[in-house]
Order: structure tokens, then sequence, then C-alpha cells
């Protein structure tokens, strides 16, 4: 049994507190992971703010990277010492979904999911031997968590931890739904809407598919400013994305739009602004039982429309092509890190995150 400091959310609304908690024991497929670096995500917002719905307690956090200190029985392909990203999708392997490659909806993930315990459906934390649940199966906010094998991904140890937690989720999404979804052809003209995180992600999986023009939309000048440095052609406010679009393709419009701002008016903007016979990705998410009205003409002339979750990823094969490609200076994470932060700061960290203030604050663990 281990022992850590996390932060625990035990009420929603409220702000998370500081606490001891118990780690462990390993079962036979587990491995334990001092946490070096986790940063703050949108997803766990929703969670804190009641929007996601979570057993509490629970310690949130699922982008995450650090090094492995013990490994249970059963594991024979990572050893002590290396340095992981973890992955929030471990899955069966067995299930219909995951024998048609699509992880994401695997049974056994999305029954477990959200009762907020271990992949086998049982706790490894606890508080005063009271469990104490995991977000996305990690529980990133800890100083050390217990993950399954799978969630953990070996990367190079020359990978600096606080850029290799953001690989986890939003920069895989958004380079995963350029690269592994939609594939565009080279040259075409993308358009990313939404400027944070997962849409920067995209504008870098847009540089690194060869598009030609890739227009950044965004309200926010800074963001705009931000996604210019990391790749984007061009940069503009919702208002002026459909002349664009446009203006850029003999008036037939974008070939790829990502949707990654996750609001009603930016859905119906990425189906407007694609092109016929385009393709349109969905990132971006409102609540579940909202409704999104679209104009029937939007839709039509052969359109492909994808939402997904987690940019097709394939954690054991991206994860390392995504550090390999930072390490080579292809992809820029440095730029995307807006502040360094201690656990004790991770309230004000998400106050900040909300306000639209910081694109990521990353924990960082001694």
């Amino acid at each position: 049994m281990w022992i850590s400091r996390a932060a625990v959310l035990r009420q929603t609304g409220a702000p998370m507190t500081i606490e001891t908690l118990e780690v462990g024991p390993l079962g036979a497929g587990d491995v334990l992971v001092r946490v070096r670096a986790a940063s703050l995500c949108h997803t766990d917002l929703e969670a804190i703010e009641g929007a996601l719905a979570v057993n509490l307690p629970v310690v949130l956090g699922h982008e995450a990277a650090g090094e492995i200190v013990e490994v249970g029985a059963d594991v024979l392909d990572l050893g002590v010492g290396d340095r992981v990203v973890l992955s929030w999708n471990p899955h069966c392997g067995r299930c219909f979904y995951c024998e048609r490659a699509q992880p994401i909806l695997c049974r056994t993930f999305l029954a477990n999911g959200p009762r907020g315990f271990h992949f086998d459906g049982k706790p490894r934390l606890a508080c005063d031997a009271v469990p104490v649940h995991q977000l996305m199966y990690l529980g990133g906010f800890s100083e050390y968590c217990v993950v399954a094998a799978q969630s953990a991904i070996r990367v190079p140890d020359t990978m600096p931890f606080d850029r290799a937690a953001l690989i986890g989720c939003g920069v895989m999404t958004g380079v995963g739904a350029v690269t592994r979804i939609a594939k565009p052809a080279w040259g075409d003209t993308a358009m990313v809407i939404g400027c944070g995180a997962v849409g920067l992600s995209a504008v870098q999986g847009c540089v690194l598919a060869g598009c030609g023009e890739i227009v950044a939309v965004d309200p926010n000048p800074a963001r705009r400013q931000l996604a210019q440095a990391i790749g984007a052609t061009r940069a503009v406010t919702p208002e002026e994305a459909m002349d664009l679009a446009r203006s850029l393709t003999d008036g037939r419009g974008a070939d790829l739009v990502v949707e990654a701002a996750g609001r009603n008016e930016t859905f119906r903007l990425s189906v407007e602004a694609v092109r016929p016979g385009g393709q349109v990705v969905w990132l971006g998410k409102v609540a579940v039982n909202d409704e999104v009205m679209f104009r029937w003409g939007s839709l039509m002339q052969e359109k492909r429309i994808t939402r997904s979750s987690y940019g097709g990823a394939n954690p054991a094969r991206d994860f390392p092509m995504l550090a390999r490609a930072y390490l080579d200076g292809k992809l820029k994470l440095d730029e995307m890190i807006s502040a360094r932060i201690g656990l004790e700061q991770i309230n004000e960290g998400f106050a900040a995150l909300k306000r639209g203030e910081t694109v990521r604050s990353v924990v960082m663990f001694a």
C-alpha cells in the first residue's frame, strides 16, 4: 500500500481539497505510476461543475504523465523507471466493438467508467478505508495512481513530463481527428473552429497532414495569434469564417472542417463552411440532452460528418509517434502550456480555465 497526496472532489461546485490517500494494492495487470505532471482539461471542469456526472469522492485528472514505480505480476512489457503517458481508454479487446477496431466503445470501458473505479470495477484508492473514485480510470491529480498496464504508454526518456501529459487527451484528440479520422489529401483547405487545446492540436494535425490553407476560427484574438504561431495560415473570427472559406476555394467551401468549440452556433457553422462532398469532424460537445438545429440544405450534397471522442486513438501506436514528433520539432507543445502550477493551486487553475485565460495549466509534482 502506497500513500499519496491528491486533489479530491467531494462536492460538485465546491473547491477540491488536498488529502492523503491510500493507493493500491496492485492487481496482476496493474502498474503503479508516480505522476510527474497532470494538465487541467475542460472535461475535469465539467465534473467539478456537475455537468459531467461522477461518483464522489473522486480524484480527477486524465491528462497525465509520469514514471512507473511498481508493476503487477502479469505485466511483462513495462518496467520500473519507464516514462509513460496515461491513456483514459483501456479496453477489453474482445467485445463486439473492440473486435471492430472501435475501442472507444468497448463494453467494459463504458460499463465501468461511470462507476469511477478501476477497469476491473474495483477501487484502487481510499481515504480512511473509504473508497475514492478515479475519473476515467486514471485520477491523475494524485502523486501516485494505479492504472491498467495498457493505460501506461511508454515514451522516450527525453520527453519532458509536462509536455508528455498533453498527449494523453487533447493533443491526441485534435491531431488524431485530422490524421486518423479525416485523413485529408495533401494540399486540402482545412478549417478548425475553436482554438483551445484540442483545436490547436487539430491545427497541428492539419500541418502534419500537409494541408494547404489552414484556417483557425476563434473570437479570442490571443487564441487566433497562437493558432498562427503553431501553423495556421490564417486566423479569423466566426463571423468572417464563411466568406473566407469560400474565397479560398472558388466558392466551394473548405475540404475539411474540424469543430472543437462545442457550441450550437459552431456546429452549425461547421456544416455550412464545408464544401459539397467534404468532411466534418465534430470534437466539441454540448450537454447530452441539448438539441442542435441545422438548416437541412447544409447537410446535403454528400457531406460526411463524424463525431470523434479520442481522434481514432491507438495509444500504443500514437503516443510514441506524437512524442517523437515533438522531439523532432514537428509538433509544438511548449506554446500550449499557459502555466505550471503546484497541486495546491489547482482550484485557481480551474478558475482561470473557466475564464478562458489559459489553454493548458499543468500541475507539476516533485
